[in-house]
């Protein structure tokens, strides 16, 4: 029987790569996990249950708190974690894939580490004292991620987008394992009171990348109503400039965000983004999606088929293609197809075939 251990950056948040390891987690369920820095209370409860195993690091409480704290200690605290199995299978997004593995080893790559390769982007508003650790850091970084991106046999990877990224990075060719969407369109649904149905909806953090000031500016003088779904530090700037048709709700629970995506017209989108999940999300309600065409997009969403395109993120762009999905007529059932094709029995039994798949390559 092949034996596969999974490793993962840190379990200090709730985003998209921590569900994606639950899901591993269920494709091999005897997996042990190995991470950095463990907070319980900080990520999905869901993880109790596993067979977490952290480095040494995990005794300094503040890294668990603040991880980016831990950025000149992770490299070497991965590089001496020596992994015994068949197959480690590294959820990375920078530092997991540095582990010493006995056997083979598979890297899941989210994309090549932001604050070497996308330093500007990464650092943002951050103060001086970051950047100037970060550039200090970031040769011996390089040195350090190149070499561990070549020590892996295989790459996987979530999007074709991604995939460009890690092959003019590395060299690498990645694999495309699309990451499953997570919310169950059956599950309990929770009315939020106020909204009537036919609304515009759009699910996204309150961040400048998420070109969340063209969406609101397309909906400026429209009869549409656009509901926002998400929180974050474009809040109050956004909230001055909203126009009345224009509603910033803020975080919702799952039961409610069903309710949403089942009483909307249509989802509204216009970031680039590794990964377009939230059209795989409104499709599974057999709801079409406006995006960015760009990004992970082009693999989550068929043109008049599961949504339509703009070309740029701007309020005229924005505003005619959701005037025209408003004319469109979306065949729900193939929604719904679509979305399947990215379910969670769909990624285990993939990222299953890929990963023994190495391992039966080294039988050989």
């Amino acid at each position: 029987m092949t034996t596969v251990a999974i490793v993962h950056d840190y379990l200090t948040q709730r985003g998209g790569a921590e569900r994606v390891v639950l899901s591993m987690l269920k494709a091999f369920p005897q997996s042990p996990l190995y991470t950095s820095l463990y907070e319980p209370d900080l990520t999905f409860p869901e993880f109790a249950d596993a067979d977490i195993r952290v480095l040494p690091l995990n005794a300094l409480r503040p890294l668990r708190q603040h991880h980016r704290l831990a950025l000149g200690l992770l490299g070497p605290a991965f590089s001496r974690c020596r992994i015994k199995a068949d197959v480690v299978l590294c959820s990375s997004s920078g530092w997991a894939h540095g582990v010493v593995a006995d056997g083979r080893k598979v890297v899941y790559c989210y994309s090549p580490a932001r604050w070497l390769y996308q330093p500007a982007r990464y650092l943002g508003e951050r103060g001086p004292a970051a950047r100037s650790l970060l550039w200090a850091l970031r040769p011996y970084l390089l040195r350090w991620d190149r070499r561990a991106a070549a020590s892996a046999d295989a790459y996987l990877t979530s999007s074709t987008a991604v995939a460009g990224r890690i092959r003019s990075t590395y060299g690498i060719e990645a694999s495309i394992v699309a990451p499953p969407f997570s919310i169950d369109p059956a599950g309990e649904v929770q009315q939020v009171h106020g909204i009537d149905p036919g609304f515009f909806l759009c699910v996204s953090r309150l961040l400048p990348y998420k070109n969340l000031d063209g969406i609101i500016g397309a909906f400026a003088g429209l009869q549409e109503r656009l509901i926002i779904v998400g929180s974050g530090p474009e809040h109050r700037r956004l909230f001055q400039h909203i126009p009345g048709n224009v509603r910033l709700l803020g975080s919702v629970c799952e039961q409610q965000l069903r309710w949403l995506y089942s009483h909307a017209a249509g989802l509204v989108a216009a970031s680039y983004e590794d990964y377009g999940l939230t059209p795989l999300e409104a499709a599974a309600f057999g709801l079409p999606a406006c995006v960015l065409r760009g990004g992970g997009f082009l693999d989550t969403v068929v043109e008049g088929e599961t949504g339509l395109f703009f070309d740029r993120p701007e309020p005229e762009a924005i505003r005619s293609a959701v005037l025209t999905m408003g004319l469109a007529d979306f065949d729900r059932d193939r929604l719904r197809a679509h979305a399947a094709r990215f379910s969670e029995t769909a990624f285990i039994d993939q990222l299953r075939c890929s990963v023994l798949g190495v391992a039966s390559h080294e039988e050989r």
